[in-house]
Parts: C-alpha cells; structure tokens; sequence
C-alpha cells in the first residue's frame, strides 16, 4: 500500500448545502468534513433530525485512516439498492477529496424516476455541491525544533512566516523555542536561510512527523 503524505479534504467546521428539484422530487444535499465513523454517523443522524418526515436520507463518506486503506460506506436508505449511496460514493471518490460525508435527503414528488433516474438524480446532487466546498491540504510535515534569542525571535519569526514556513508552536523559556513543521526535502534550505540571518551555522532538531493543514490554492 502507498504511503500517502498529502491529500485535500474540506475545510473544518462548515457544511455546504445544495438544492435538486427533478419531477417535484426535491433534493436536498449536505457536505461535511469527517475523520472517523462516529463523525460520520453523527453528521447523517442530524441531517435526519433536520427534516424528520422525509422519506429517505441516503448517505455516503469517505475518511482516511493512516497506514490502511480508506473507510468507505454509503447507504440507500430505502430507495432501490445500488441508486442512491453507490452514485453518491462515487462522487465523492471522483472529487479527490478524503474525510468527507453527503447525505440526500429526498421529498418525493410523485413521479417515479426510475433506476436509471435515480442514479442520475443522486449524482448531479452530489457532484453539482461539490465545487462550492472550500478546500483545505493535509500534508505529512517533518518537524524540527529551533531556539532563538529574545533579541531574534521577532525579526526571524517574520522571516520564516515570509518564506512560507509553517510554525506550529512557540515556547518562551531562556530563549524562544518555535516547532517548524517542513515539506520533505526543505530543512537545508531553511538551514541555510536561518543561517544567513543569524550569521552563525544553524541545525534544526528533528522531531518527528505530523499532518498540518493548509488552505489550498
């Protein structure tokens, strides 16, 4: 299995919402960010909460789970098997991103829409919502650890924010101590920037790896 270090999912805290009208059946469609199946259950349990005397809240979610394969489930909730939580599934898998659950609620209008129908109906549900959902990139940073004088850490702060590097954490003790989170490959080049601003031979000190998000462009 791939190691994956980056993947874009979406922004945190937001749901999206998009509205489907096909022969007097509405569709109502919600996108959020989930990170486990308690998440996701969660999400589709208030999407039903919401609209209570709907006759199908059909779901699917994506999340990814590090050093395994992605969780994957859908459910047609009562409409007929494979029309409803596959095609949405598959939307979700078409748009690239991970940690991601829909559900589609449908009031039917009574004009049947046939398999073929459905299947379409749940698709352009998802996938015209999808382009309205705001992004963000997950990556695998490698983290270093740097100390600074009281005297520096301001100038070298701004310094590292201009390049684009990403600080997570800031401690002030004798001296400032901020947490760097790195692209694969980047230390010696922000070695040797640091070093050039210090005028003294910089070494970052690993430790470890994490997932930081970014906002994509």
């Amino acid at each position: 299995m791939a190691h994956l270090t980056q993947y874009q999912l979406p922004q945190a805290g937001q749901v999206f919402e998009h509205e489907l009208e096909i022969k007097r059946s509405k569709f109502l469609t919600y996108i959020t960010r989930v990170q486990d199946e308690e998440q996701a259950r969660e999400f589709i349990h208030s999407i039903k909460d919401l609209y209570p005397d709907a006759r199908h809240h059909c779901s699917a979610f994506i999340f990814h789970v590090d050093g395994s394969n992605d969780v994957e489930r859908s459910s047609d909730d009562g409409e007929p098997s494979g029309t409803a939580g596959k095609p949405m599934l598959e939307a979700l898998r078409g748009s690239g991103m991970k940690d991601i659950a829909a559900v589609v609620v449908r009031y039917f209008g009574g004009i049947k829409l046939g398999t073929g129908g459905l299947v379409n109906a749940y698709t352009n549900a998802v996938t015209e919502l999808l382009p309205q959902v705001l992004q963000t990139t997950r990556s695998i940073r490698e983290i270093f650890t740097i100390n600074l004088p009281h005297s520096d850490a301001g100038r070298i702060e701004a310094n590292l924010r201009g390049m684009g590097v990403i600080i997570t954490d800031t401690e002030y003790g004798a001296e400032v101590t901020y947490t760097l989170a790195l692209l694969p490959g980047e230390r010696v080049a922000v070695e040797s920037q640091l070093s050039s601003m210090m005028g003294t031979e910089i070494d970052l000190k690993e430790s470890g790896h994490m997932w930081v998000e970014s906002p994509s462009d």
